[in-house]
């Protein structure tokens, strides 16, 4: 109950007088049945412009974290997330994404919309990084289609770190199912889920016009992070030279 009045009557009507979504291939999502949206992540704007605009629900796995935050931000963005029915998913292992497939094909096993971003996590630089295999796991063992989705201008709009997004025009697109039956009975072929995430990630790509990067992006992340790290170890110790001992 209260997804339809958040969407119909105060945070859709609102998100689509800021950002003045247009929006192109919609017909391209099933007006039934289970079947899994997958897109790009740029920014957190992301998680309330594509349902806003859906006319069917979705429910997005999202990171646990959002959940669990504190400070005024952090409590409303778990209540938001609690309220609408999205999935917590624990991306801390192995094991934890093997739950998260579980909770996504608890979904599609109702016969109902799955949204997923096979990045992990959202874009820092605006790029399209490589994709992770839980949306091929999913779309295999589920037999339903993918629908590939880009977001653009979103990143520009609320790069991260910003708190309140820049009042821009966006845009969403939606492309044509992709259909991997030729598949279905391999879902445990690493190889197999490799070449149908790299599909999925192709589609999107062309929607998006992003440039690709063929690498995770958390590990990019944590590259650039040690990077930066070593980068302020060095300048302070230009800044404080250690004094030779006595």
């Amino acid at each position: 109950m209260f997804y339809h009045v958040l969407k119909y009557v105060f945070l859709g009507p609102l998100l689509r007088l800021l950002f003045r979504p247009s929006i192109e291939g919609l017909d391209h999502v099933p007006a039934s049945g289970a079947a899994i949206i997958a897109g790009n992540h740029l920014s957190f704007s992301d998680h309330f412009l594509m349902p806003s605009i859906l006319k069917r629900r979705i429910t997005f796995l999202a990171k646990a974290e959002y959940f669990t935050g504190g400070g005024i931000k952090g409590r409303l963005t778990a209540a938001f997330f609690h309220s609408v029915g999205q999935i917590p998913v624990d991306r801390s292992g192995k094991e934890a994404g093997q739950a998260a497939i579980r909770e996504g094909l608890g979904v599609l096993g109702k016969g109902e919309l799955l949204g997923i971003y096979p990045e992990g996590t959202r874009s820092h630089d605006g790029r399209l990084y490589k994709g992770k295999v839980g949306v091929a796991a999913m779309a295999l063992k589920a037999r339903v289609p993918v629908v590939p989705c880009a977001m653009i201008g979103t990143f520009e709009a609320q790069p991260p770190g910003q708190v309140l997004p820049s009042l821009r025009p966006v845009k969403i697109r939606f492309g044509a199912p992709l259909d991997f039956s030729r598949f279905y009975g391999m879902e445990d072929e690493k190889t197999i889920l490799r070449a149908v995430t790299d599909e999925i990630m192709y589609a999107i790509l062309e929607l998006s016009g992003q440039e690709y990067v063929d690498k995770y992006a958390a590990a990019v992340k944590a590259e650039q992070a040690a990077e930066q790290g070593e980068a302020d170890g060095a300048e302070r110790g230009r800044k404080f030279p250690r004094l030779p001992l006595s």
